[in-house]
């Protein structure tokens, strides 16, 4: 029997992974995935280090979520509190990586602030609820126990022009919201205005688009009532 050595013998081998290989490297990703690869690697770091528990109060949106500073300690009541906020995010991203920030960790509680980047990027506000229905499907189809909640979009100083549409993306999502079961339209809105209807100045830092501590301690207050006891929501997983 002739027994084959040498390279020649693995050529049909080789020249199979080097196909593989380069398939592997023609897969297309997905740009709006992609950008945000490193506040993935961040999440998964620290879920690592400390595996959150399910059943927790899980936030996710843009910065106004990833910059507030003591988010556990605001809401110590609650067992879990889960921070998976990305800077910069829109409404479309937050369904796109629904199950990597949400789904994941099978939260009872589920409160999104996204709509504000979308607005600026100029999506219209119908776009802010498209998204927004969608990201609630995505949670219900396998979370179908959980409590949504929609935060407002709020009315950032720097942002002034885009008010008109800002109300009108708070319309049409307290609206739908209101139709929905298990779920909640925060508003955070109104109390940032001062009696002339403009945006209280007082409740941003110097750039009057991030929240001061001011900000945060409104935001705190309002977002408690709408939390739920441990003991008296419904399991988020099946």
């Amino acid at each position: 029997m002739r027994r084959f050595s040498g390279p020649s013998a693995f050529a049909p081998l080789g020249l199979c992974g080097l196909l593989l290989a380069g398939a592997a490297q023609a897969a297309p990703v997905d740009p709006q995935i992609a950008r945000w690869s490193s506040s993935l690697a961040e999440f998964a770091a620290a879920d690592e280090a400390t595996p959150p528990s399910q059943g927790g109060v899980l936030f996710v949106g843009s910065s106004s979520i990833r910059l507030w500073p003591r988010m556990a300690q605001d809401f110590s009541e609650q067992p879990v509190v889960i921070n998976r906020g990305f800077g910069g995010s829109t409404m479309a991203d937050c369904h796109r990586l629904v199950r990597q920030l949400v789904i994941k960790y099978r939260p009872r509680q589920v409160l999104v602030y996204a709509g504000e980047n979308d607005l600026a990027e100029g999506r219209a506000p119908a776009d802010v609820l498209q998204s927004f229905r969608a990201f609630v499907a995505a949670v219900r189809a396998e979370l179908p126990g959980a409590r949504i909640a929609y935060i407002s979009v709020k009315p950032s100083p720097l942002r002034a022009h885009l008010m008109e549409k800002v109300r009108e993306t708070n319309r049409l999502l307290a609206s739908h919201v209101a139709g929905m079961h298990n779920a909640d339209f925060v508003d955070v809105f109104t109390p940032m205005l001062d009696a002339t209807g403009a945006p209280r100045a007082e409740l941003f830092g110097p750039d009057r688009l991030h929240m001061n501590q001011a900000g945060y301690a409104l935001w705190r207050r309002t977002l408690a009532r709408h939390l739920t006891a441990p003991s008296a929501s419904a399991a988020a997983s099946r």
